[in-house]
């Protein structure tokens, strides 16, 4: 059995993408509450659906970004939790609608740490964030990890 560090974060807050960047993130996160005796939020952010404007450089013939709807969004959010996660860590899956930086940066108002992925490749990397991961360093009202892909 597992003994919870009493200095250790509790509550964890995953924002999750479906990239292998927010995937190795989630492991991290899941694997740190495990080793801690910590809970694990998983947030999957749906972006807002924006209409392009109706000119003809627009990509899709009605002018709107394809989105996936909120349904397929939680089952890929769930497939991926439920292969990952540890039988000792509890876990929460939501799916938002909205900006992911400030969605995160919201939830880490009652979390004790949010874990990131980090998704920039190459020497930029060592300098610069992705846009969320940077916005949720900048704002966020716990501590942030932002995890580097594998092999980084």
């Amino acid at each position: 059995m597992v003994r919870p560090d009493p200095a250790a974060p509790r509550r964890l807050v995953v924002g999750y993408d479906g990239s292998a960047a927010a995937e190795h993130a989630l492991r991290w996160a899941l694997s740190e509450a495990a080793s801690r005796g910590g809970e694990v939020s998983v947030i999957a952010v749906r972006e807002r659906e924006e209409a392009l404007p109706g000119t003809s450089y627009a990509l899709q013939p009605h002018g709107v970004r394809p989105r996936l709807d909120e349904r397929q969004v939680r089952d890929r959010l769930h497939d991926v939790v439920s292969r990952a996660v540890p039988p000792e860590v509890p876990v929460t899956e939501t799916v938002r609608t909205g900006d992911p930086a400030t969605v995160l940066v919201n939830a880490s108002a009652e979390a004790d740490l949010l874990v990131v992925g980090r998704h920039r490749h190459g020497a930029a990397s060592e300098v610069l964030l992705g846009s969320v991961a940077a916005s949720c360093v900048r704002r966020a009202r716990c501590p942030v990890v932002v995890v580097p892909t594998q092999g980084d």
